[in-house]
């Protein structure tokens, strides 16, 4: 089984993180954020990556250390549980709709973190959560879990359907990329020979 467990502890915040990437999609999330809980629940259900994830965070001066450390935490869990990436297909890709709303995501496992982000909200808050801070979300998770990530919401006007659609291609595109490749499952996908795991 590929776990990992995160202790992350500042002055901001302090939050402890498991994960299971050969799990069946069960969770538990208490970030102190309503609908950043409910993003992470759809995280863990549909790329099957059992989630345990308890955040104590400085809400009373705002949400953005706690969703950025809660992200750096799952991001640094789901890297150490992957160790040398030995076997993972490493690339995944997903569309996933959500009434009108319809987003892509694509992602390498690749040790060099970068975000390409194509989606806009139209309203300030979802929830009690700042729009804003979905985009650092995905940042902040793609820098610490090694990522190539690209996030393309391609059409949609409804705002929780935005945000909900791309948690889903991402969790769609993470099932498949962390997944392991049954002809390749002694080697790792680089011709470099490494993937800048542990």
């Amino acid at each position: 089984m590929r776990t990992a467990t995160v202790n992350r502890s500042t002055s901001e915040t302090k939050i402890a993180v498991t994960v299971n990437l050969d799990g069946s999609g069960t969770y538990r999330v208490a970030t102190g954020i309503g609908f950043l809980d409910h993003m992470l629940e759809q995280l863990s259900r549909h790329s099957l990556i059992d989630l345990d994830v308890v955040v104590e965070g400085d809400l009373h001066i705002d949400q953005h250390h706690t969703t950025e450390d809660s992200a750096l935490a799952i991001g640094e869990a789901i890297s150490k549980a992957l160790g040398d990436r030995r076997g993972i297909v490493r690339y995944g890709h997903a569309y996933a709709p959500m009434d009108e709303a319809l987003t892509r995501a694509a992602i390498d496992i690749s040790g060099r973190p970068y975000t390409v982000w194509k989606l806009a909200f139209t309203q300030e808050k979802l929830g009690e959560w700042d729009t804003e801070l979905v985009e650092h979300w995905f940042q902040s998770f793609a820098q610490t879990a090694g990522l190539t990530l690209h996030v393309e919401n391609l059409y949609g006007t409804n705002n929780h359907h935005l945000a909900e659609s791309a948690y889903k291609a991402l969790a769609r595109a993470l099932r498949q990329a962390v997944s392991i490749d049954p002809r390749k499952a002694d080697s790792v996908p680089s011709t470099k020979g490494t993937l800048g795991g542990e």
